[in-house]
C-alpha cells in the first residue's frame, strides 16, 4: 500500500489509514506496509513504526498487516524485522537486496539474518526489474529450512519458476497485477497488488472466479482491467505515483505528494490514468 505525505513532505499518518481503510473495505485480505509502493526507501526506521502504528489501528481484525522490510543493507533489515515484531504484525516482507547486486551465498545471507530476526511468517519478494539480481531456486531450497518463511511475492513473470516454488512448500503469490491469472494457473494463491488501490473489489472477484472453476468469468474481470493495468503500471513513472494519483481520483486522498526521487503524476499523465480507471468501469 502507498504512504501519504503532507505538503512539507512529512508522513501523513490520518492519510496512510485512510488508504489502509479504504483497501480492507474494498476486498483486501490484509496489507503490505513500506513496501515498494510505499516508498520504504525513502522512510526512516522512526517513520516506518509510526506508520506500522497507524495502519495496524486502522485495519484493526479485519485483515493482516504485513510490513515490509527489504532493504540493501542486512542490518537495517534486521532492525526494522525487530521493530515489527514488537509492533506485533502478522509478517514481514523482504525483497533483494538492490544496487549490492550480492551473489547467491549474500542473498541466502541476507535473507537468513532476517528470518532469524523473528518469529514472524517470512514473504520473501523476487523483482528483478528492480533489483537486477534474481533469487535462485538454489536459495529457495535453503530457505525452506526455515518454518517462518512461507511465501513468495514474485514479479519475474517466470510461470514455471512460480511452479517449482509451489512444489517446494511456498504460498505464492504473483507480484504483477496483469499476471495474476498465470500464476493462479501455476499454482499461485493471490497477489499483492498496485492496482488493487483502486480495484480491490474486482481483483478479488476475479481470483475468486478463477478458484471456483469460473474460468470464463475470471477472464471476463481480466479483460475488463486490463485498461487499468495499462493506466496504472505501463508508464514509466509508475507504482507509488499511480497508486496515489489513483487515490486521489477516488477521494481516499487529496493529493498525490511523493518523495524524492519520485515526482507526482504530471496533468496530462492524470487525464490518461483517469481514462484507463474510467475504461475498466473504476470511476
Amino acid at each position: 500500500m502507498a504512504t501519504a505525505f503532507h505538503d512539507d513532505g512529512s508522513v501523513d499518518l490520518e492519510g496512510t489509514a485512510r488508504i489502509a481503510d479504504h483497501l480492507v473495505s474494498t476486498g483486501h485480505d490484509g496489507v503490505v506496509v513500506s513496501g515498494t509502493t510505499g516508498e520504504s526507501p525513502t522512510t526512516s526506521v522512526a517513520e516506518d513504526g509510526d506508520i506500522l502504528r497507524a495502519v495496524k489501528d486502522a485495519v484493526g481484525g479485519r485483515g493482516t498487516v504485513v510490513a515490509g522490510v527489504g532493504t540493501n543493507a542486512t542490518a537495517h533489515s534486521v532492525e526494522l524485522a525487530q521493530q515489527a515484531a514488537k509492533l506485533d504484525v502478522d509478517g514481514v516482507l523482504v525483497v533483494t537486496p538492490y544496487y549490492n547486486k550480492p551473489s547467491p551465498q549474500g542473498v541466502l545471507h541476507h535473507f537468513s539474518e532476517v528470518a532469524q530476526a523473528s518469529d514472524l511468517p517470512v514473504m520473501l519478494y523476487d523483482v528483478p526489474g528492480r533489483t537486477v539480481t534474481r533469487i535462485a531456486l538454489e536459495t529457495y531450497e535453503s530457505m525452506r529450512a526455515w518454518d517462518t518463511v512461507v511465501a513468495v511475492k514474485d514479479a519475474t513473470g517466470d510461470l514455471p519458476g512460480a511452479a517449482r516454488l509451489v512444489d517446494l512448500g511456498y504460498a505464492v503469490y504473483s507480484g504483477d497485477d496483469a499476471a495474476t491469472l498465470g500464476y493462479l494457473a501455476y499454482g499461485g494463491c493471490g497477489l499483492v497488488s498496485v492496482v488493487g488501490h483502486s480495484a480491490g473489489r474486482e481483483l478479488k472477484a476475479m481470483i475468486e472466479a478463477f478458484v471456483a472453476g469460473d474460468l470464463a468469468e475470471a477472464l471476463r474481470l481480466h479483460q475488463q482491467l486490463t485498461p487499468a493495468f495499462d493506466a496504472v503500471m505501463g508508464v514509466p513513472n509508475y507504482g507509488a505515483t499511480t497508486a496515489k494519483a489513483s487515490l486521489q481520483l477516488l477521494g481516499v486522498l487529496d493529493n498525490r505528494h511523493v518523495r524524492g526521487p519520485l515526482v507526482p503524476l504530471s496533468d496530462d499523465e492524470v487525464a490518461a490514468l483517469r481514462s484507463g480507471l474510467a475504461a475498466s468501469g473504476l470511476l
